[in-house]
């Protein structure tokens, strides 16, 4: 006799072991929900809500954690953490739907983060008439700054010939989208007004428009030239402050129909919980964006590495990626060169790639969709290592 641990990260992944040891197909349909673990987790529930769901997890063999005082309602309200099979939790949606309390939405709830968790399907998302698929590969998205004072390569691609030039190799070099800057974000940077922003990208813009095949994102929070760079021929919008900062950025790239890119950020590196906090903002993000006429699936995340957290907040993050894919979103991670491997390693800038390597290598085993780096022809090279391991494409 032999014995050993396997490991299922969805419901297709448990009916192929299951049905490659011979069971039978009816069986194996059934055994599946049973094989795959679920930990879910809710907040600001009443008392009587979190009861339920301890009773109704208890019934069926599962597990439900909820604070001390919820059992003589001493407690105002509580979190909860689920903890139970895919069949366990498919029963107590079931349960949920005959319950009060607003139950039955708190079940429909639970039941799109269990589907978002199974993976999304491959698919093409339309920027603009041009189109790249998500899913099938790791993207990679190559930075062209144009900028005097971004933290790696500031200065260097300013002139619109240079700049062209420069978009061109990291196409050849395997670049799949090219963003586009025209502020720099580095930590202690100086704001330019959009005047200024637009000064700088738009002539690259036109030049880019015209002899670039693959699809340009604007990297910017302005709506002014979110608008101007649309209308230039962008295809995509990157917006730093994930429709923050300018209340009418998502009308206008909803009403360009263009695809949007949601970094998080904010003021100071405090949380109350790092992944909720995160979490929460992308879910009001995706709202603001939804209610201008964005199609959520027009929408791509990005945790913003660098940005609004600590080098040991940064570094969790990359741990616990796979936290989004309850948002049923394709990810994108932006680790190039960044301060984090510089004091990691000790490291300047220039010197940051086999770090920059690492990152976007776990990035990719932890679910993310598109890299964002500045050397694309080595990270093109990771990415299809990596994606040979995680996806199982060669």
């Amino acid at each position: 006799m032999k014995i050993r641990n396997i490991t299922v990260l969805n419901k297709r992944e448990a009916l192929e072991e299951i049905s490659r040891i011979g069971a039978e197909s009816t069986g194996c349909r059934l055994m599946a929900p049973k094989a795959v673990h679920r930990l879910i987790k809710i907040y600001g529930l009443s008392p009587k809500q979190a009861t339920i769901l301890k009773q109704e997890m208890l019934s069926k063999g599962g597990e439900a954690a909820v604070a001390r005082g919820v059992l003589d309602s001493s407690a105002q309200s509580s979190e909860v953490i689920l903890m139970g099979t895919l069949r366990q939790m498919e029963e107590l949606i079931s349960k949920l739907k005959m319950q009060p309390f607003g139950l039955p939405a708190l079940g429909r709830q639970i039941k799109q983060v269990l589907d978002n968790l199974e993976g999304r399907p491959v698919f093409d998302l339309d920027c603009r008439g041009k189109k790249v698929t998500i899913g099938n590969r790791t993207l990679v998205m190559g930075i062209l700054n144009v900028t005097p004072d971004s933290f790696s390569d500031g200065g260097k691609y300013y002139d619109p010939g240079m700049a062209l030039e420069r978009a061109l190799g990291m196409v050849e070099e395997g670049a799949d989208i090219i963003d586009l800057g025209g502020e720099s974000t580095r930590p202690g940077y100086a704001p330019v007004e959009p005047e200024e922003e637009l000064k700088r990208i738009l002539p690259v813009l036109k030049r880019l428009v015209r002899d670039i095949p693959v699809p340009l994102s604007v990297d910017t929070c302005k709506s002014l030239v979110a608008e101007a760079a649309l209308e230039e021929g962008a295809h995509i919008i990157n917006d730093q402050w994930a429709l923050r900062q300018d209340h009418r950025m998502a009308e206008v790239v909803a009403r360009h129909g263009a695809p949007l890119i949601l970094m998080h950020n904010q003021k100071g590196t405090a949380y109350r919980e790092l992944m909720g906090d995160m979490i929460d903002f992308f879910n009001d993000s995706i709202d603001r964006g939804m209610e201008a006429g964005i199609p959520r699936d027009k929408m791509i995340v990005d945790p913003g590495i660098g940005f609004g957290k600590t080098p040991e907040q940064n570094i969790e993050v990359m741990g616990r990626l796979k936290e989004l894919e309850c948002l049923g979103l394709p990810v994108l991670i932006g680790t190039s060169r960044k301060s984090l491997i510089g004091k990691v390693l000790d490291l300047p800038v220039d010197q940051r790639l086999e770090g920059t390597a690492a990152t976007v290598s776990v990035g990719i085993a932890n679910g993310a969709d598109i890299i964002r780096v500045h050397d694309v022809k080595e990270m093109s090279r990771v990415a299809r290592m990596t994606d040979a391991m995680v996806r199982r494409k060669i």
